[in-house]
C-alpha cells in the first residue's frame, strides 16, 4: 500500500501539471470568434494543418452590399440620364433640318435659321454631361501620349462610358447643325440648291461641306 501511495502521488501531480498546460493552450487559442475563424483541414499530401482566416461579420457585408447598391443605383440613374440628354439632343436639331430641306426659301425656316436658342439649349446639355462625365484621368485619356499628343487608344478608353459618348454625340449635332446652317445661308445668297448638302450635313457633316463646295463650283461654271 506504501508502494502504491508512493506512486500515484507523482502520477497525480503529473496529470494535475498537464489538464493545466492543456488549458492554458486552450485559453490561447480560444479567440474571438468575431474576428478569426480556425479551419482545420487534413489532406493525405499535407497532413493535419491549421488556418486561420479572417471572420466577415453580418453587419460588415450588410454595409459592403449597401455601398455596392448604391453603386449599382448611381450608375442606372447615370445611364438614364445620359439616354435622356441624347434623345432630346436627337430631337432638338430635327425640326431645323425638315425646315431647311422641305422648305429652303420659307420666312419661318430664315427665322428659325438665325435664332441662336439650339445652340444654347445643346450648349447647356453638352456642358452638363461634360460635368457628369470629366473624371480626375479625362486629361490623361485626352494628351495620353509622351508628347502631350491625343492618341487613339486614350481616346477609346475615354469613350468607353456611356456619358462621355452622349456629351461627344451632343458635341456632334452642335457642330454639324451649324455647318449645315452656313451651308443653307451661303446658298441663299448665291442662289444655290442646298437640300442634298444640308442632309448630307445632318449625318456625314464633311462630306455635306464637300457636297456643298462641289455644287457650287459646278453651277458658277454653268453660269459661266
Amino acid at each position: 500500500m506504501a508502494f502504491s501511495s508512493f506512486i500515484s502521488q507523482p502520477l497525480s501531480s503529473s496529470l494535475t501539471m498537464m489538464k493545466r498546460n492543456i488549458s492554458a493552450k486552450r485559453s490561447e487559442l480560444c479567440l474571438d470568434s468575431s474576428k478569426i475563424r480556425l479551419d482545420h483541414r487534413w489532406s493525405f499530401i499535407g497532413g493535419s494543418r491549421i488556418s486561420v482566416q479572417s471572420n466577415v461579420s453580418s453587419n460588415s457585408y450588410t454595409v459592403v452590399r449597401k455601398k455596392f447598391s448604391g453603386v449599382r443605383a448611381s450608375w442606372l440613374t447615370t445611364s438614364q440620364i445620359a439616354s435622356s440628354v441624347f434623345a432630346v439632343g436627337t430631337t432638338t436639331v430635327l425640326p431645323f433640318y425638315t425646315l431647311m430641306v422641305v422648305a429652303p426659301k420659307a420666312e419661318i425656316t430664315k427665322k428659325c435659321m438665325e435664332s441662336s436658342i439650339p445652340y444654347i439649349i445643346l450648349g447647356v446639355l453638352y456642358a452638363y454631361l461634360l460635368y457628369l462625365s470629366w473624371t480626375p484621368e479625362t486629361l490623361k485619356y485626352m494628351f495620353s501620349s509622351k508628347y502631350m499628343l491625343p492618341e487613339l487608344s486614350g481616346i477609346a478608353k475615354m469613350f468607353s462610358s456611356e456619358m462621355t459618348l452622349a456629351s461627344a454625340w451632343i458635341h456632334l449635332l452642335v457642330v454639324d447643325l451649324f455647318a449645315a446652317r452656313q451651308v443653307y445661308n451661303d446658298g441663299l445668297e448665291n442662289q444655290i440648291e442646298t437640300r442634298h448638302s444640308v442632309s448630307l450635313c445632318l449625318l456625314f457633316c464633311p462630306v455635306g461641306i464637300v457636297s456643298h463646295f462641289v455644287t457650287k463650283a459646278i453651277i458658277n461654271n454653268q453660269s459661266k
